[in-house]
């Protein structure tokens, strides 16, 4: 395992003590101070070790983030983990956000539930705490525990049998159906897909019930509010080996119904991790703003409710008038190259 470190003294020393003893025996510290520090990596399982000072910054993480966002393929068939450590209490998953996205563009795989993040009072461990019967550092020290044991001991998802593609597009009018046929019919075919489409109020958002509530009917697979999500997202989630989201962009978020779905999940998240299922994603925009859809794609379900990051798990594209995603330039070519990577990977 190496651990990518960008210096930011002294916050950087003080989270290198913190985790030198938490890490498994013949981890190679690599120190981040150019851009030239991410060279030689390919192949390699990586935990991302950020340290914040109180406004939220780190200069060298900063030049590394550029240099991971100018330089595709430096981290191809890399597997990662991430800890953020900061002085304040804001920014560190903003961080985490965006290097896990740049990372991922240029190569990296990231583990389902990737982050370890650690505010300046660790009261992001409160509830952490109370279930371990602990404080907050103990809290913080067994989560990294957790995340750089199953980093250390990850071999990847099984082959992908069969994907389900979740949209809230009219097909009639929706460019981003458009990119996902471009997709889908460059499947191979032993491939099983199944798409559903969460249109028209079909999935009522979370009510945010009681824990133990939610805990009660996500071990049984269900939602106390039922519905289209129980009766076939749930059991399409659980059958499948990689998730599709077609993420149409109006105003820089996800549609109402995907993000009613990403909360609903919650429940069957209760009792069951996603460790082994794929997340991708198709974002097409109006105007710009695709990669603020990823961000959230990265947060919701993979930081999360826990699903693999593949390696360039987003294809984002840029159409506004009906039918003009069809006329894009290479997009045909690229929604191919897209689907082998789904198929290969």
């Amino acid at each position: 395992m190496v651990v990518i470190f960008p210096e930011n003294p002294p916050y950087s020393r003080k989270l290198r003590a913190m985790l030198e003893p938490l890490l498994p025996a013949g981890c190679v510290w690599r120190t981040i101070e150019e851009p030239d520090g991410l060279a030689a990596l390919a192949g390699e399982k990586l935990l991302f070790a950020v340290a914040l000072d109180g406004a939220g910054c780190s200069g060298a993480y900063y030049r590394m983030l550029s240099a991971l966002r100018r330089g595709g393929g430096r981290l191809t068939g890399c597997t990662a983990g991430i800890v953020v450590a900061g002085e304040g209490e804001l920014y560190t998953k903003g961080v985490a956000r965006d290097l896990v996205l740049a990372a991922n563009l240029a190569g990296c795989a990231f583990l389902g539930r990737p982050l370890v993040e650690a505010t300046g009072s660790l009261r992001n461990f409160r509830v952490q705490a109370e279930i371990h019967d602990t404080d907050e550092a103990s809290a913080f020290r067994l989560a990294v525990e957790e995340l750089t044991g199953r980093l250390a001991g990850w071999t990847g998802p099984p082959p992908v049998g069969r994907l389900l593609a979740l949209h809230a597009s009219s097909r009639t009018t929706s460019n981003t159906l458009a990119l996902w046929e471009m997709v889908r019919r460059e499947l191979p075919e032993h491939i099983e897909v199944q798409e559903l489409c969460l249109l028209n109020g079909t999935v009522a958002d979370c009510n945010g019930c009681a824990y133990t509530a939610c805990l009660h009917f996500g071990g049984q697979g269900k939602c106390f509010y039922g519905g289209p999500m129980v009766e076939e997202v749930f059991p399409a989630v659980r059958a499948c080996d990689a998730l599709v989201m077609l993420c149409a962009n109006y105003n820089d978020a996800l549609s109402a119904n995907l993000t009613a779905f990403v909360n609903r999940l919650t429940a069957l998240f209760r009792q069951n991790r996603f460790y082994e299922k794929r997340l991708y994603g198709l974002i097409v925009s109006g105007y710009s703003g695709g990669d603020l859809l990823a961000r959230q794609l990265i947060s919701g379900l993979n930081m999360n409710k826990s699903f693999y990051l593949p390696p360039e798990f987003c294809l984002m594209e840029t159409a506004n008038e009906k039918g003009s995603l069809a006329k894009l330039p290479g997009a045909a070519e690229r929604g191919a190259v897209f689907a082998r990577r789904i198929a290969e990977r």
